[in-house]
Formats: C-alpha cells, structure tokens, sequence
C-alpha cells in the first residue's frame, strides 16, 4: 500500500518536471535561436515478490513476480532541429542554416550560440549586445600588400573600423581592349584635315600616384600612312593642362628616363590580332605573351629625390597578347571602341559600409570604391551537441559529453552556412507543446488519483480495529 504512496508521488514530481520544462519552451516561443527541450520518462526501481522459475520435466516455468517502484526522468534531450528564419535587413543579423554554432568570448571563455543578433560596440568590435559577448573569428592580415585570411589560426574577435581610412594606391598597371577600326582609309602624303580627325582614335582613363591624386592618361592612336597594319600611339599624362606632365614610355625591365620617348607604334596581324609593339627607341617587343610598355611620369609637387631628380611615376601599359582576342587590342573592320578598361590605383577612402556572404567573411565597402576583406564568422560544431550545456542568455557550453568544439569556416566539414540579415527563430512548436502540456496534466491528474485511493486504502485500515 504504501508501495503505491510513494509511485504516485514520483509520478507528481517528474510530471511537474515535465511540465516545468513545457513550460520553458511556450515562455521562450518567440526567444531568437532558442531550441526546445524535452522529458523522456523511465520506470525505477522493481520489489522483486518471487523470482522467476526454470522448467523441468514435470512443471514449466514460472515468471519473476515484480512490482514497481515508481518512475523517474530519464533524460532532458535539447532538440536541436533547424528554426525557421526572419528576415530582418539588418547587416550585423546572422542566421545558420545547417549545423553549428557562433563563437563567444565571455571574458575569456569560449561559449556557443545559434542566436545570431549581433551588433558594432563603439569600439568596432561585434559583439552580443544583450550582454556584451565578443563574436569570434578571423582577422585578415595584410601581408606584402596582400590580404591574407588564414582560418588555421586561433579565433579572435572581429573588428569593423566602420569610418577607417583605405590608403591610397598608386597606378601600376593599365589594361587596353576592344577594337581599333580596320576601314578607316589610309592617309594621304598631305592629309585634309577632316581625314586626320576620321583616321585618329583617343581613350582616356584617370590614373593615380602614390598620393592618390588623380591624372588623366590618355593615348591617341593614328594610322601610319603607307601601311595596312600599323597604327601610331601618343601617349599623355595630364594632356589638358596647360603644360601638359612630362611623360616617357618603352620597353624594359624598367620605366624610361625623363625626356624619352612619348611615341610608340602597334601593328597587327591580316587576322586583326596583336602582332607586336614598336617604341620610339625601336625596341619591338616578344613575338608571344603579353605585349607590355613602361610608362613614367613626373609627380606634381612631390619632394625631389635624393639625387635631385625629379619623382616620377611609373606603371605598366598592357596592351594584351599577342594573337588574343578577349583581352587585347583589335584590328577588325567594326567601328573603333578601344579603351583603357582597367587601371589598379585609387585615392584614399573610408570605410563607408560591409557586407558578410554565405561563408561568413565580412567585406569592407570604401568610399574610393574598393572593396577588401575585413576578417570572417567562425562556426563551431560538436560530435554530439545534444551533451551541450545550456547556460542561459540563448548560450551554450562544452560539456564532457558534448566532445571539443571544431571550429572553421562555414560550409567546411559539415557546417552550415551563414545567412546575413536573417535570424533563426525558436523551433518550439506550439501546438505540439499545448497536446503535450494535456498528456502531462493528465498523467500528473491520474497520479493524484494513485495517492488518493492508497490514502482511502489506509482510511479503511485504520478502522478496522473499530
């Protein structure tokens, strides 16, 4: 009698551990990346009445007589099955899809998290801004002027120098396309001068110096007369200024010294590709690969260099390949397009804006219209992630059944990928919590009846004895 006392108490207090965590779930319906619990029961402890019998040749065998002793929590599982995701179109909102987890720093320890609504502290640093959580990663790293991402490292925090500056690059190469017109006539011994202006084709392109200042480049390009194939080129570094900026231009394994050529002349194949070069000095240059020239400059008001000379600029002009087609300078009776399509240089800007892709790297938008790597999200996975331990403030943290956190990028090694301007909701499901919520209020109802009948049980015994 008092077995079923004590069974039903059990059956009360893990019913409200049940309910307890139900709960939990509806009270963090709407709680950003918020994963949802769940009570599994099991039965306890048996009173063995009469153990159980083996057969023999006049009797078969007989069961164990047990009775039960209650039950109890077997375990309290977090479902870690995908939320659905809002859109926000805040830039600093991340969302997973797939598995893993953010990294946070909270002064020193290493926590987890799937709530990804992150923001800029004053110091550029992203950060949880709900308790101040740094949000984990890689920094790019310049290294012989080039932006190195290196995921192998140690994760750091993430900053964004939102209104850093961007130095200025000088101009080091120049790429010319397209197409120089093949029908244009040949010219006269003693050309019109409307013949001059129809057989002529100019591009300009703004180039810069290592202050970042800009100048205009420009090359005018001219039918040889007498010839089919050949066009000359006159090259000019700031052609509308009054005094237009001393420039020199040739072949080499450097730029051309102050006071050389301006000139150089392009010839073509009966096939309309690039067939060679020809500078004022009369280098011509390889019969294959790309066809490049020097080009240098004098600075305007730049310091004079310590032997005197005056600071000049220099940069490569590629004209393309020999024999090319997409990239290079053509001859093909179409109207003439040929343009200096791309120069490296810029001016000096500021860090106007960012944008984090799918595979978390955050980039850097300029006010002088680059763009260049800031750093990268890290994303954490774990053999067993239902072993890990909830510590409030939507976090996570390594438990000794969880196993070590792997973090990497995202979308390597099983992890999911990371969507910006999006938050993962909970994946509590309200119906199935409220169908829950009545499964354990009648459990919970009919256990009190258990204690109920033991108590009207014990009533009778008790007057037994009148």
């Amino acid at each position: 009698m008092m077995r079923s006392l004590f069974a039903g108490v059990s059956g009360l207090q893990n019913h409200q551990t049940r309910m307890d965590v139900i709960g939990n779930n509806i009270s963090n319906i709407n709680t950003t990346g918020f994963k949802r619990n769940r009570v599994n029961f099991q039965d306890m402890l048996y009173q063995q009445l009469q153990g159980a019998a083996r057969p023999t040749e006049d009797l078969g065998g007989v069961n164990p007589k047990e009775v039960g002793l209650g039950m109890s929590v077997a375990s309290i599982d977090t479902i870690h099955i995908q939320g659905a995701l809002q859109t926000t179109a805040v830039q600093t909102d991340l969302a997973i899809t797939g598995n893993g987890f953010f990294v946070l720093d909270d002064r020193g320890t290493q926590l987890f998290t799937r709530a990804g609504a992150f923001s800029l502290d004053s110091e550029g640093v992203m950060v949880n801004p709900a308790n101040g959580m740094k949000v984990m990663g890689w920094m790019a790293r310049e290294v012989d002027g080039f932006t190195i991402l290196d995921v192998s490292r140690s994760v750091e925090q993430l900053e964004i120098p939102v209104g850093g500056k961007d130095p200025a690059k000088a101009t080091t190469l120049v790429n010319f396309a397209s197409n120089l017109d093949k029908r244009i006539p040949e010219l006269p011994e003693n050309p019109t001068g409307d013949q001059v202006l129809r057989s002529t084709w100019s591009t300009e392109i703004d180039v810069f110096d290592s202050f970042g200042e800009k100048h205009i480049l420009r090359v005018d390009f001219t039918r040889v007369p007498g010839t089919a194939n050949s066009w000359n080129a006159e090259v000019a570094v700031n052609p509308h200024f009054e005094i237009s900026t001393n420039t020199s231009i040739g072949f080499g394994e450097e730029a051309p010294e102050a006071g050389g050529p301006t000139t150089f002349v392009v010839n073509f194949s009966n096939n309309g590709t690039l067939l060679s070069a020809e500078d004022g000095d009369g280098n011509i240059s390889g019969e294959t690969g790309q066809v490049q020239m020097f080009v240098a400059f004098d600075v305007p008001n730049a310091d004079v260099n310590e032997d005197g000379t005056v600071y000049r600029q220099e940069f490569v002009l590629n004209l393309g390949q020999v024999g090319g087609f997409t990239n290079s300078i053509t001859q093909y009776a179409e109207a003439s397009s040929s343009k200096m399509v791309e120069q490296d240089g810029r001016t000096m800007g500021y860090l106007d804006n960012f944008r984090i892709d799918a595979s978390g790297v955050i980039t850097g938008i300029y006010s002088n219209g680059s763009s260049r790597t800031i750093g990268q999200v890290a994303i954490a996975t774990f053999a067993n992630q239902g072993g890990l331990e909830k510590t409030g403030d939507n976090a996570f943290r390594m438990s000794n059944n969880s196993g070590l956190a792997n973090i990497g990028p995202s979308g390597i090694a099983g992890k999911g990928k990371i969507i910006a301007g999006a938050l993962e909701m909970s994946n509590v499901d309200m119906a199935d919590q409220f169908v829950d919520m009545i499964v354990t209020q009648r459990g919970f109802q009919a256990n009190s009846r258990t204690i109920q009948t033991a108590d009207q049980l014990l009533q009778e015994l008790l007057t037994l004895k009148r």
